[in-house]
């Protein structure tokens, strides 16, 4: 039997010839220091702890020199002597720098951008004085900006300052006036976005009315764009097309129409119009209704089928109510987004009478009670008063007749195509106002 040789025979077990256990990791670490360079570096460090102290008489070889450290002006700066980016009531507004590194606020730095209100007012019919202290002291009070103020002349009926209003950056507009300006406020404001509130002064007032705003209190309507609610209301626009083809687009949000209603406006004295209201009405009436002839009228709303017929008038409304209580269109709503029309075509002198009687007896009396709701179910109809509802309506007139929009005269068209633009008005309203019939 051959005998290996001592470097290659295997240790007794236990002996001390044995080498240590064979550990796994042994092969990752093969490349490793063994346990000799181990201590070597251990005898290293405690040598270098040794003589820690010897070399701390040389740190001092390390440190810069004062003298290089002061300049340019010899002062050695300390860290407490450094003036600190803020002063004493400063907070963290941006600053300004100046060429020598020193700072100071910018101007408006301390400010944060604050919401304005702006007042369009006719000063024929709104004592503008006593609106703007209002305003200031409400605005004051919110802590909105000091607010803005215009005022509209012959030439600019309130549309264009409005415009103004917006460009300045208004975050409400408020309108006192009559209905006009009410009318070409609104036309301007449709679709901005910005709320509008109106300060109910003028004769009118139809659109306040309507959405029963306190009219008597024009404090608080201005204080309601600062606390109020908001309600989304829908506007009319209607294009004119003229005789010779010129055409032109304007609002309303109350109602316009074409015909008798139009002429009766055009028909009424302006001064006695701005000293008794819309009782100078009853004037244009008298003047118009003894030569009304009924004209001929192609009509047709949105998908339905085309109408021709003799009318004395068509209106479209996006408000129901006239002035004095009377209900023209009881079930009209200001956010439905459609235009109530109402087609009058009487046949003679007794003709009118029905109309009268639809208007000032059967929907502002009757339409009230219960029983009287049960008399117009069993009555026969009549076609002197039409009633339709949609989103717009199309009319065509063979020799142009007036228009009128608001109760504002648009002159004579040949065309009039009328559209709703659905909540393109957020209106003011007091908080906690009940919207549901409107």
């Amino acid at each position: 039997m051959v005998t290996p040789p001592d470097s290659e025979r295997a240790a007794e077990p236990g002996g001390e010839d044995a080498p240590d256990p064979v550990h796994p990791s042994d092969a990752i670490y093969a490349d490793g220091p063994d346990r000799d360079e181990v201590e070597a570096d251990a005898e290293r460090v405690a040598e270098a702890a040794a003589a820690g102290a010897g070399d701390a008489q040389h740190a001092d070889a390390d440190a810069p020199d004062p003298a290089a450290a002061a300049a340019p002006d010899d002062v050695i700066r300390e860290p407490e002597d450094v003036e600190p980016d803020t002063k004493d009531g400063e907070g963290g507004e941006a600053r300004r720098v100046g060429p020598e590194g020193e700072t100071e606020p910018m101007a408006g730095g301390d400010e944060r951008p604050s919401p304005k209100a702006a007042l369009v007012y006719n000063p024929i019919k709104a004592d503008g004085d006593a609106l703007r202290e209002t305003l200031m002291r409400l605005s004051a009070e919110a802590g909105w900006a000091e607010p803005l103020f215009y005022e509209t002349t012959v030439d600019d009926l309130g549309d264009d300052v409005t415009r103004q209003a917006l460009e300045a950056g208004a975050d409400a507009v408020l309108v006192a006036g009559g209905d006009g300006t009410v009318r070409a406020v609104s036309e301007a404001m449709s679709g901005s976005g910005v709320r509008l509130a109106i300060v109910p002064s003028g004769t009118g007032n139809l659109l306040a009315r309507n959405l029963r705003l306190p009219l008597t209190e024009p404090e608080a309507m201005m204080r309601a764009v600062f606390d109020g609610d908001t309600l989304a209301m829908d506007i009319g626009w209607s294009k004119l097309q003229r005789r010779n083809g010129d055409t032109e687009e304007r609002a309303f949000v109350v109602m316009g129409g074409i015909g008798l209603d139009a002429a009766m406006i055009a028909n009424t004295n302006p001064q006695l119009k701005k000293t008794v209201g819309w009782v100078a009405y009853v004037d244009g009436a008298a003047r118009s209704l003894p030569s009304a002839k009924p004209f001929r009228a192609m009509y047709q709303l949105p998908e339905a089928r085309l109408h021709s017929a003799r009318v004395q008038s068509i209106l479209f409304a996006n408000c129901g109510s006239l002035p004095a209580g009377l209900e023209l269109i009881p079930e009209a709503s200001v956010a439905d987004g459609a235009l109530d029309i109402v087609i009058f075509q009487p046949k003679g002198p007794l003709g009118w009478i029905f109309v009268w009687r639809r208007v000032a007896w059967d929907n502002s009396f009757l339409r009230r009670f219960r029983a009287g709701r049960r008399v117009l179910a069993l009555r026969t109809k009549d076609n002197a008063v039409r009633y339709s509802r949609g989103s717009g309506i199309e009319i065509a007139t063979q020799d142009p007749r007036p228009v009128q929009l608001d109760g504002d005269e648009f002159g004579e068209a040949v065309s009039v195509r009328t559209r709703v633009e659905p909540g393109a008005l957020l209106m003011v309203v007091p908080k906690n106002h009940e919207t549901d019939a409107l």
